[in-house]
């Protein structure tokens, strides 16, 4: 186990009620939980995130926290958020990391890493985690 360390999870969702294919809109829900499963006590500070479309189309976006929240999890403690996206193609992918700091000071990078965002697919990923390795 390492000293300092964050397990990220992820579990997209294709919200078709939001979402205007007619116009080139698909809208998707993610839920993220953050797990500290190092050995010190640490802060979320900020997060960045690359968001593909299936044209090749990237934004990146940075931010302080995760949903207004800096979250400080021990050791073993876990942190859940929901957020969400827009495309302009039924398809794309998502991946990112995590700016962390540890009680004694320490800083580190939790890596969120690729998953995919389908419209396509029917099961409109409910409930299911689709993370590329």
């Amino acid at each position: 186990m390492s000293k300092y360390d964050f397990l990220v999870e992820v579990a997209p969702q294709y919200l078709p009620d939001q979402s205007n294919p007619d116009e080139d809109l698909y809208v998707f829900a993610y839920t993220i939980t953050i797990t500290n499963t190092g050995e010190v006590t640490a802060q979320l500070i900020s997060r960045t995130w690359n968001v593909n479309d299936a044209n090749g189309h990237t934004e990146k976006v940075k931010g302080l926290g995760v949903v207004g929240q800096q979250p400080l999890l021990k050791p073993g403690q876990s942190f859940e958020y929901t957020s969400g996206t827009r495309l302009r193609t039924p398809t794309g992918t998502m991946h990112g990391s995590f700016f962390c700091v540890a009680e004694d000071g320490e800083k580190f990078d939790a890596d969120v890493p690729m998953f995919v965002l389908d419209a396509l697919s029917g099961d409109h990923g409910l409930g299911k985690s689709r993370t590329l390795h």
